[in-house]
């Protein structure tokens, strides 16, 4: 099972551990999403951060914007605070602005716009669109599992809360 950085599980293995069968196809999905990734880091944590945000999910959004787009790619505190709780525009890198969108799309309507569609494709191929949308839609389980579970914060997890 997955640690955090103070050797402990997350929380939200413990919980999907009550349902063995479903936390190993919960590790699958997620570890296949990593690990055949066509995407760049920051891209893939674009979509991450903005569907656990666009769910308010504190919990996943918190793990992530710690451990990896804090730790691994810098980013900073405009940037968390844009895919928290501003709008795609705000985000300044216009790819992840695109990313930030056919998350806010695919959460407020369960598709993408024939704009947005025409964007993605202007800079992305078929698989990694695909890749995109599975993306949002495992997000979208695990930030659901989070919040339907009530889980707080692990301790050493950003609080979005806390963002100045």
């Amino acid at each position: 099972m997955a640690k955090g950085p103070d050797g402990k599980s997350p929380a939200l293995y413990l919980a999907a551990a009550l349902h063995p069968a479903l936390l190993d196809a919960m590790r699958s999905m997620g570890d296949s999403l990593r690990a055949t990734t066509l995407l760049s880091e920051a891209e893939r944590e674009t979509v991450v951060h903005r569907t656990a945000a666009r769910v308010g999910s504190a919990y996943e959004w918190g793990i992530h914007a710690e451990l990896f787009a804090t730790r691994q790619l810098g980013l900073g505190a405009d940037w968390l605070r844009a895919t928290w709780s501003g709008a795609p525009e705000d985000i300044p890198d216009p790819t992840q602005s695109l990313l930030a969108t056919m998350c806010d799309e695919m959460h407020e309507t369960g598709t993408v716009s024939d704009e947005t569609w025409a964007r993605l494709a202007d800079r992305y191929d078929d698989a990694q669109i695909v890749e995109l949308i599975f993306l949002v839609g495992y997000y979208h389980l695990v930030s659901y599992l989070s919040r339907a579970l009530q889980l707080p914060l692990e301790p050493w997890a950003a609080d979005p809360d806390q963002l100045t």
